[in-house]
């Protein structure tokens, strides 16, 4: 996950006239002004490099006192970040506000696009009124530390935390246990609803300030292209891989019921969420063991090699970073290593949700994780590296190009080198000591589809729930309800019991109180396997594209590296055709991915009752 930084604080309109921050006129004489000066694109070149400047020195404390508080959660960082991160929206939604001030002034092309970018650059806008935008910023920062501080006490001496929960739920066999567990989380999330209402009435005023009709505007135009256009291109991309997907539910619900009965599993009904070995039923994987083919399968097994091998966590994130430099990039800085969290401290509260950070927006990398020593940390890892080499990749750009072509490339890109996990790579590196042979390929293909074909459509629907809670066609009575129907509608899962209507279990989902968009997500998984093609193509790899790694294919690199160096400065358009050669993003290869365990799951599912 990239950690979403407040960027773009904003100059006073003063400024953005060419008129001395410290003599600063009054409104009524700046509207004077206006009306008789009609503003220029060098006016509007010069606004841009004022902003750009005033961000250089107030982002960073800002970003600062956020890692403060996500690495020691307490009452005074959580004061200091929010009071920091406030100070720097009031400021970014001045700005914002000021760019509009350009939209009839004819500008080049590069400058157009910084400006609608400023327009665009909020994830939770602060309305106008200071003492609503003081509100919002510490509603947002209480969510972020009741989710980190959450737990669940089973007993009066027994207390568990969401990775201790998240362990048992990927091992535990009783459902019953499972369901206690699943519910257990879920404590956490009901105090959050009547604050997380009031935010949503307070960002959409904000998002209103700015122009947009509510906040799910203002989220979906951030794409370079029309929202309603957007909204349709996600929903071809979901088509193209929804047969893959409803035949891996058709195999799973099956299986699940021969394991539990169909009587915790019935087979004409959507899959009991507490039962896919995930806290949000969003990833499969840990289930494997109970769906996985039944003839032997070799099947690498990365965690009882990273034991095996001694690895501790400092060398599982030197493994990942040795990728990188294999494909030709620079090492991380040595400051990566002395600031980053890779485990969690015993003698504080922490958000160990794993995050990307460069906190000053060049040199100052990190990661933020709890790492745990198993084979999906280590592709974790894989992944939240992928984002600090993007970021220092693009650090180079002008300030407000300084981000990824759209957020589902930030996402894309850790998860394309995370592809590259192959047992060919594996082998490489001295985890594995043979490469099983081709006959074991539907194992592996099953474990990749477990987590990612699996995710698609609950990344998918997060999104699509909050685009209608930011929207008013969802109300606050029915935030719940609204949840489990997509969840249902997508997924084919449903709640193991019956649900409260003030439950608020989106609320026990990080992103939802911690305001991450999560559409990046879907798109990503569609993404990762374009540009896992194409880098596979460009190293000269002959083989079949899930046997590909690209590990030490410094042409690859240099490839990926062209694409991550243009950050935002063009539309996600020309940065995917840099790479791949297409502009238009393309499920298919996904397809071509899975293409022998499709056929594998269609044999599995003659006889069994699909669909739900």
């Amino acid at each position: 996950m990239l950690k979403q930084k407040l960027t773009l604080p904003a100059l006073m309109v003063g400024a953005v006239l060419g008129i001395s921050g410290c003599q600063q006129e009054s409104a009524a004489t700046q509207d004077t002004q206006a009306k008789t000066k009609a503003l220029t694109s060098a006016d509007a070149k010069q606004f841009l490099k004022d902003a750009q400047t005033e961000l250089e020195k107030l982002q960073l404390p800002a970003a600062q006192a956020a890692w403060a508080y996500a690495t020691y959660i307490n009452r005074d960082t959580a004061a200091v970040s929010a009071y920091l991160s406030e100070k720097l929206s009031v400021r970014t939604s001045e700005l914002a506000k000021a760019a509009a001030k350009f939209n009839d002034v004819e500008v080049d092309a590069g400058t157009r696009r910084q400006l609608n970018l400023l327009k665009n650059s909020f994830v939770l806008a602060p309305p106008a009124d200071p003492a609503k935008s003081e509100r919002l910023s510490k509603i947002s920062s209480e969510l972020d530390g009741m989710y980190g501080k959450g737990k669940y006490c089973p007993s009066e001496d027994v207390c568990w935390s969401l990775g201790e929960m998240t362990s048992q739920m990927a091992s535990v066999r009783d459902h019953e246990k499972l369901l206690d567990i699943w519910q257990g989380w879920r404590e956490v999330a009901p105090p959050m609803k009547p604050l997380y209402e009031e935010m949503v009435t307070l960002a959409n005023e904000g998002a209103m300030d700015l122009g947009f009709a509510d906040t799910s505007d203002l989220w979906r135009g951030k794409y370079d292209m029309p929202a309603d256009d957007f909204a349709a291109e996600l929903d071809r991309n979901w088509n193209q891989v929804k047969p893959l997907y409803e035949a891996l539910h058709c195999h799973v619900r099956a299986e699940l019921g021969e394991h539990y009965g169909t009587d915790v599993v019935p087979q004409d009904e959507p899959i009991p969420a507490h039962l896919l070995g995930n806290m949000w039923a969003q990833t499969w994987g840990n289930i494997y063991e109970l769906v996985k083919p039944e003839q032997e399968m070799q099947v690498a097994d990365v965690t009882q090699a990273l034991e095996e091998q001694g690895y501790d966590e400092i060398k599982m994130v030197k493994q990942a970073e040795s990728f990188f430099s294999s494909l030709g990039f620079e090492p991380l800085p040595e400051t990566f290593w002395e600031r980053s969290q890779f485990s969690k401290p015993r003698d504080r509260d922490v958000i160990c949700h794993a995050s990307a950070w460069n906190l000053d927006d060049k040199d100052d990398l990190r990661i933020k994780m709890c790492i745990k020593k198993t084979g999906e940390e280590f592709n974790v890892i894989h992944h939240e590296l992928g984002h600090n080499y993007y970021q220092r990749a693009y650090n180079q750009q002008p300030l407000l190009y300084r981000g990824s072509a759209n957020d589902g490339f930030h996402e894309a890109i850790g998860d394309t080198i995370a592809l590259s996990i192959t047992p060919k790579y594996l082998k490489q590196i001295g985890l594995i000591d043979d490469i099983p042979d081709a006959s074991n390929d539907i194992g592996m293909l099953l474990q990749v589809a477990l987590d990612k074909i699996a995710f698609l459509p609950f990344g998918l629907m997060v999104d699509q729930w909050r685009w209608k809670v930011f929207s008013g066609e969802v109300s606050p009575e029915q935030y719940n309800q609204a949840w489990w129907e997509l969840r249902e509608k997508y997924q084919g899962v449903q709640a193991p019991v019956e649900r409260d209507a003030d439950a608020f279990d989106p609320g026990a989902k990080y992103h939802v109180p911690g305001n991450t968009p999560y559409t990046r997500y879907f798109l990503a998984h569609i993404l990762q396997f374009q540009f896992h093609k194409a880098l596979c193509e460009i190293a000269g790899d002959q083989g079949p594209i899930h046997r590909c790694s690209i590990y030490g294919s410094e042409k690859a690199g240099k490839a990926l590296n062209d694409m991550l160096e243009m950050g935002m400065s063009k539309p996600w358009q020309d940065a995917l055709e840099t790479m791949t050669g297409s502009r238009q993003m393309d499920a298919s290869t996904i397809a071509e991915y899975f293409a022998p365990l499709k056929d594998w799951l269609d044999e599995q599912n003659q006889g069994r009752q699909c669909g739900w």
